[in-house]
């Protein structure tokens, strides 16, 4: 379960981000094994254990035709072929879900199905980090909000090179989890002055990267005044309503912001590559798991944060193992 399917249920996620179904089953994350296959699939077996993409575009358009699926133009339009499970078609939340050839992955052995499921949030990482066009490798990164997309994108800016990592938020218990996966700087932002701490911490020059996670208020302006000159920004949370930031701040030192949305890029497939090499750590953040029947306890488990939570889980089918 992802914060945009609590933005999907409440139907706020579809203010800007094209039509919404009348009636339709959510989840975009979500893994399982092949039960069945089309004549002209030959790519994948029955028995094959896959993970998904949310995104199919319309392989139409000039966006899909220049690998960019995740901004198709013809967004919505399911006549045109494109599709997003869980959002614009029914989606992961059920026994059985119906998905293109093209969006399907391979698991291997050693990556079990919690795993998996975290894997499309990946990739929406590994996503953020392509757009920027640069490599991390000696990178000074800051990462604003631990949660799933934030501490995941400590984890793969570390996998990718970045010389340092500071990561900010307001909950104690998800930054020690983000130091654990190689954070060299946490910040309680209702402590102390995030925006000070990382010029400090990169010798008054501030971070090349900036990576907004949260959504909050307050954390556009924070990610421009984090970056140095010249910096980037790319923004992955979703927003609630419309922010402020100065961005004449922007315009004067030169940084550019960026945005993403999803797994593009074909970055599902690295994802998988580094959980297959064991260079990804998940356990830590599933922290709950409901059975199909109780998912409207498990949307309001993650709605409230009962419990700490940051991935809840929903176990479709016992007979498959959904742990294995």
């Amino acid at each position: 379960m992802c914060g945009t399917d609590l933005k999907v249920r409440s139907r706020h996620f579809f203010s800007d981000g094209g039509p919404a179904p009348d009636v339709f089953v959510p989840g975009h994350e979500y893994a399982g094994v092949v039960v069945a296959v089309g004549d002209s699939v030959d790519e994948f077996h029955v028995g094959d254990r896959v993970v998904t993409e949310a995104h199919r575009g319309c392989m139409r358009c000039a966006n899909c035709l220049a690998g960019g699926y995740t901004d198709c133009l013809n967004y919505g339009q399911r006549h045109k072929g494109h599709r997003v499970q869980g959002m614009t078609v029914n989606g992961g939340f059920a026994e059985y879900a119906l998905n293109h050839v093209s969006t399907l992955h391979r698991l291997p052995d050693s990556v079990d199905f919690d795993a998996a499921v975290v894997l499309t949030t990946v990739g929406t990482v590994m996503h953020a980090f392509d757009i920027l066009d640069s490599l991390l490798v000696g990178a000074s990164v800051a990462v604003i909000g631990p949660g799933p997309i934030g501490l995941l994108a400590t984890q793969v800016a570390r996998e990718l090179g970045a010389r340092t990592v500071a990561l900010i938020g307001t909950r104690d218990a998800r930054l020690e989890i983000g130091k654990s996966f190689g954070a060299d700087l946490v910040l309680n932002s209702r402590r102390e002055d995030a925006v000070a701490a990382v010029r400090e911490a990169t010798h008054g020059t501030g971070a090349d990267i900036v990576l907004e996670c949260s959504g909050a208020p307050s954390a556009v302006d924070d990610a421009l005044r984090m970056a140095k000159r010249a910096g980037k920004v790319v923004l992955v949370g979703f927003f609630e309503e419309p922010v402020r930031a100065d961005l004449n701040h922007a315009v004067m030192n030169g940084i550019a912001i960026e945005t993403v949305r999803g797994e593009g890029t074909g970055s599902l497939a690295r994802a998988v590559s580094l959980a297959a090499r064991g260079r990804l750590r998940t356990a830590e953040l599933i922290t709950h798991h409901f059975p199909l029947q109780d998912v409207g306890e498990a949307f309001d488990t993650y709605a409230e944060r009962r419990g700490n939570a940051i991935k809840v889980m929903l176990d479709v089918s016992e007979d498959e193992g959904t742990h294995q």
